[in-house]
């Protein structure tokens, strides 16, 4: 669906992303994992149009039809860290939003988005500010999905969680994926998220994607040796 040849980036002198190559095939999630500060929101912020590559490329496939190049933003639905929900709007209008600035129309939200988030469904009309944490990451992640992408990225979604949350947004995930056909990216350094819903990963250490593959080959020596305390310097 999505492929990534050679990346690079950098902030200022700093070299962040080394030669990243990446490919996402459609109705796969793909977990990015590795520890803080090793490249994991870069590469999903340059994924998601948020931050330039300075070199590489990053090209769309699609079935019987030619590669196009990618286009910032296009068809991606992105959950970041903060969220970035309008606190001060109501649940309702969140949506409408979100859905107006992909498409610019108006009309009605799909029932569907509430059939994923049940909970939200009698909170339509009460601002997010004065949803519980779970609540506001769910509205977050009702938001990305109202306009139906093809492509979901979540960056560190656990990252401050209860264990409940995590499993709930396993369940998500994993029907999004069932029912929805949904290409999913999650960069996570929690690997039992991971491990509940992807099918690959991609390893990024210091910028460098040092191992892809299979999650099942995601096991103790690869973590041991590139997340452990005696990981190498390079």
């Amino acid at each position: 669906m999505l492929s990534l040849r050679a990346v690079n980036q950098y902030y200022g002198d700093r070299h962040t992303l080394w030669n990243v190559d990446l490919d996402l095939p459609p109705g796969v999630c793909t977990g990015v994992v590795g520890l803080p500060g090793m490249g994991k929101t870069t590469l999903v912020n340059c994924i998601a149009g948020l931050l330039p590559i300075a070199s590489g490329t990053m090209v769309w496939h699609d079935a019987g039809a030619s590669p196009c190049e990618w286009l910032p933003g296009a068809e991606i639905g992105f959950v970041p860290q903060e969220r970035r929900i309008f606190s001060q709007l109501t649940v309702e209008e969140n949506l409408h939003i979100a859905r107006m600035a992909k498409e610019s129309v108006g009309g009605s939200v799909s029932s569907e988005i509430f059939e994923f988030f049940p909970e939200l469904y009698p909170l339509r009309q009460q601002r997010a500010s004065g949803l519980n944490d779970d609540q506001q990451y769910h509205l977050a992640l009702a938001n990305a999905l109202v306009t139906r992408p093809r492509l979901l990225i979540l960056d560190e979604p656990s990252r401050g969680a209860s264990p409940l949350f995590s499993i709930r947004l396993a369940q998500l995930l994993l029907r999004f994926n069932r029912e929805l056909g949904l290409t999913v990216l999650l960069a996570e350094q929690h690997l039992s998220l991971i491990r509940r819903v992807a099918e690959r990963f991609c390893l990024l250490y210091r910028g460098r994607n040092v191992a892809q593959g299979r999650v099942s080959e995601l096991d103790d020596p690869l973590i041991a040796h590139w997340m452990g305390p005696t990981a190498p310097v390079r």
